[in-house]
């Protein structure tokens, strides 16, 4: 079984930054992929960031290009987001995600942390 846990998540003024990180356990952790998601106050879930895990390329949402920066650590098992220039609009929970392959679904998702920015 695999595990994800995030931290890092917490209140910051509009401008500041935050780093979340997410660390993967479990006897057969081995993703083809890992991402972050988010889901705003009344708003769909959506895809902030993923990472290829072998290579890592990265995609990132439009809204987030230029601020945010997802980064991993093999070794670790643990895959970052660096959010920069927080704007309002960010405030969600943000989710990380691994899948096994590059059309399988996210079938395993860590437990969530908040993010709050202030206006």
């Amino acid at each position: 079984q695999v595990q994800l846990v995030e931290s890092g998540g917490g209140l910051v003024q509009a401008g500041g930054s935050l780093r979340l990180s997410c660390a993967g356990s479990g006897r057969t952790f081995s993703p083809y992929a890992m991402a972050w998601f988010r889901r705003a106050p009344g708003k769909e879930r959506e895809l902030v960031s993923r990472i290829t895990w072998s290579d890592g390329i990265t995609v990132y949402t439009t809204s987030v290009k230029g601020r945010f920066t997802i980064s991993k650590d093999n070794g670790k098992n643990t895959v970052y987001l660096q959010m920069n220039s927080l704007k309002p609009e960010d405030t969600a929970v943000y989710y990380c995600a691994s899948r096994r392959g590059p059309v399988t679904p996210y079938e395993y998702w860590g437990q969530g942390t908040q993010v709050i920015v202030s206006s």
